[in-house]
């Protein structure tokens, strides 16, 4: 992403910044409201562990997610195989810390009311659904492969 600064080559002034800035914390930041919390990393300090992740999952994702993570009547499925193809460890992360409030998705410190998750249930719950994804990423449709088999047998029949 380049630079808004002018000073680092971008179009804007430091006042500019400054006015940005300032109304972005005074219309969506929330001071202190981390003070006594130890919020999550971006990134993953250490390796998840995914049978700890489904136990992760079934306290703060499937009330609203089901559990086996196919949808319920709060939120769509999360464990679909074509979305999990599609969406990176990462990615996943990001959605678990951010939330999805475009979606009235909660976030890690919302997901269950006094109990925010852990940066290590967050871990476990990005390994959880990463085992969920199918064999071949990319490759998630099933019926595809059939279609793709089948017309492999027509062929092999019309020779």
């Amino acid at each position: 992403m380049p630079a808004f600064a002018q000073s680092a080559g971008g179009l804007l002034t430091d006042e500019q910044i400054n006015v940005v800035t300032s109304g972005m914390f005074s219309r969506w930041g929330r001071k202190g409201s981390l003070d006594a919390i130890n919020p999550p990393s971006y990134a993953a300090k250490t390796t998840g562990d995914a049978a700890r992740g489904e136990i992760v999952f079934g306290t703060y994702c499937a009330s609203c997610h089901g559990s086996e993570g196919q949808g319920g009547s709060k939120a769509s499925a999360i464990s679909n195989d074509s979305f999990l193809a599609l969406v990176s460890d990462q990615g996943l992360r990001t959605i678990v810390i951010t939330g999805r409030p475009d979606l009235g998705a909660p976030n890690w410190l919302e997901n269950v009311s006094g109990k925010p998750m852990s940066d290590q249930e967050i871990t476990d719950v990005v390994a959880w659904l990463a085992s969920r994804r199918g064999q071949s990423p990319g490759q998630p449709y099933s019926a595809s492969n059939d279609a793709q088999h089948h017309y492999a047998e027509h062929l092999e029949k019309s020779k």
